[in-house]
């Protein structure tokens, strides 16, 4: 049985996943991208080794990311099918949520924003933006601000932090009805302490990012009439992520979805763009 593989090379990452053709997913792996050609076919071993496959076992290769223009040459004489990375974020967001209308948003080194829908098969999808804040920014101002060299440092300070000690909310600021939430975001470290702990930055910085990411999404979806988001990337698998972006639905009307396998998200896309360009 033949397999597609899609390959997505990213700005730290390379992710691997398959397909088989009855479309039955292959479980996803991934490899630090030190080196774009390095990581591939680091990944493209492991991925093959793993899963018990072989080179005659493979029908393409679908390959997208920063990284990819950097493969010119088929990978180990498999023809290799370089595709849109919004276009792969989109598909592979509704594939992951089972939705055919909906906002995916891809959460990586920065945060790219695109409207995917399938109708009758036919999948279409607009690339709407997205902002620099993301996982880069996380990094960069952790490692300036609170001394560590990894998000996941970051993440395990958060862990024991106070919000409350970082950001301005509407209630800090008024006690009248206002017609907003008391508990939505004034000023990301409007209300920074003096006696604020690492913790308490750092779940302030994760805060920064998500509600950033979050709002842009929110604007997108309501100019489309759309309420689904679909969160994909690597950030999504931040613990904090589900407690923020439950309360931004909560507060904003919208639903926030962050569907199993989320971090592969784009890279399945890569691969399913393999029957859409047929």
């Amino acid at each position: 049985m033949k397999t597609v593989i899609g390959i997505d090379v990213g700005g730290s990452t390379t992710k691997i996943v398959g397909f088989d053709e009855n479309k039955n997913l292959i479980m996803p792996t991934s490899v630090k991208a030190t080196d774009p050609i390095t990581s591939v076919y680091g990944a493209f071993g492991k991925f093959t080794q793993e899963n018990e496959l072989e080179l005659s076992d493979i029908k393409r290769v679908m390959i997208t990311g920063v990284g990819s223009s950097f493969l010119s040459k088929p990978i180990y004489g498999l023809e290799c099918c370089h595709v849109p990375e919004f276009e792969s974020v989109g598909l592979g967001g509704l594939y992951l949520s089972g939705l055919d209308d909906a906002i995916v948003v891809s959460m990586g080194t920065g945060t790219s924003i695109t409207h995917a829908t399938m109708k009758n098969g036919n999948y279409a999808f607009e690339y709407l933006g997205g902002t620099g804040v993301g996982g880069g920014t996380l990094s960069g101002l952790s490692k300036r601000i609170l001394g560590v060299d990894s998000i996941e440092s970051t993440v395990m300070l958060a862990a024991e932090g106070n919000i409350e000690h970082v950001d301005l909310r509407v209630k800090d600021m008024t006690q009248k009805d206002i017609g907003l939430s008391d508990n939505i975001t004034a000023a990301n470290f409007g209300k920074l302490s003096d006696l604020a702990t690492k913790g308490d930055i750092a779940l302030g910085l994760i805060n920064l990012v998500f509600e950033t990411a979050g709002m842009m999404s929110i604007f997108a979806a309501r100019t489309h009439g759309i309420k689904d988001i679909v969160l994909t990337g690597h950030m999504t698998r931040i613990p904090q992520s589900t407690e923020i972006f439950k309360e931004l639905s909560s507060l904003f009307g919208v639903n926030f979805i962050i569907p199993k396998n989320s971090e592969f998200g784009t890279v399945i896309g890569t691969a399913l763009l393999d029957g859409k360009r047929q």
